[in-house]
């Protein structure tokens, strides 16, 4: 039974997604809801996503401090001409995120809109400054109630979508956000190390202040950085020359920027060397 719902599930979910007439959606059974996140590779098609047990959430690469993160919920059973609502809450076993820190209260429930199959979780997530240097999550569950029970507590990948990693079995009536402010190395960046750990190239070594400092002068954000559509290398050169009298303004002035090892900051067209681990010495 449960291979038989979980292929009409994923029939269901796909004609949503390609807009099929709710008549071709009849079934009689369960009337259930679970978690239907689906992720993979960006250049194939959502519908060949498979199903995920999780969910990132990347606050570099959102750049807010506080987002609504959208849980996509699916039900199996009759489509309704009335709305129900689905109970939901945080799971403890899977939760190291703190309340009022990293995330605000759950709503207690959440509609199913009469004549729909789906609905979302809205889950207001914060910008923590910890999430700099650790990853929390948070995990949801769906409680059953009168008008739904649970579909999947074991769900098997579907195996026609694998447009991504496939995890092959999970709890879908379980679903874990994996929160993080992380700062890596963004597709474009022209700088390098050479022999002895010196700086090189044009921005030297990527390091989390210094892309704060674009982001001060410039106004640019994580997204600027992904291609060389976004940051040609017109924009690039003048980024550089800009930084680099600022640098040198603030070195003048006695109130040198320096890196977290104490080096100078560094960038291409700067009168000093930088090497990684070196401390600047005044006067040097």
């Amino acid at each position: 039974m449960k291979k038989i719902l979980f292929y009409i599930t994923a029939i269901t979910g796909l004609c949503a997604s390609a807009g099929c007439e709710k008549e071709l959606m009849e079934y009689e059974g369960n009337e259930g809801v679970y978690f239907a996140v689906q992720h993979g590779q960006g250049h194939l098609s959502e519908n060949s996503w498979p199903y995920q047990p999780y969910s990132r959430v990347d606050f570099v690469q959102l750049d807010q401090d506080e987002v609504t993160f959208l849980v996509k919920v699916m039900i199996t059973g009759s489509v309704k001409d009335y709305d129900r609502p689905f109970l939901v809450a945080v799971n403890p076993d899977s939760t190291t995120a703190m309340l009022g820190v990293h995330y605000e209260a759950l709503p207690e429930e959440v509609i199913i809109p009469a004549g729909e199959i789906s609905a979302s979780v809205p889950v207001r997530l914060k910008r923590a400054a910890d999430l700099e240097e650790n990853e929390h999550t948070l995990g949801l569950r769906l409680l059953p109630n009168e008008h739904f029970g649970l579909s999947f507590p074991e769900w098997d990948a579907i195996p026609s979508l694998e447009g991504g990693d496939v995890v092959p079995e999970f709890d879908a009536s379980l679903h874990t956000l994996r929160i993080n402010d992380f700062m890596v190395e963004p597709g474009v960046w022209p700088g390098s190390i050479q022999n002895g750990n010196r700086e090189s190239g044009l921005w030297g070594v990527f390091t989390r202040k210094k892309f704060d400092l674009f982001v001060e002068l410039f106004g640019v954000t994580y997204a600027d950085f992904v291609n060389s559509e976004t940051m040609p290398m017109v924009r690039m050169m003048v980024m550089t020359n800009e930084a680099t009298a600022y640098l040198v303004e603030r070195y003048n002035a006695g109130d040198p920027m320096l890196e977290d090892d104490g080096r100078l900051m560094w960038l291409g067209s700067v009168p000093w060397d930088s090497y990684i681990g070196v401390p600047w010495v005044p006067g040097s």
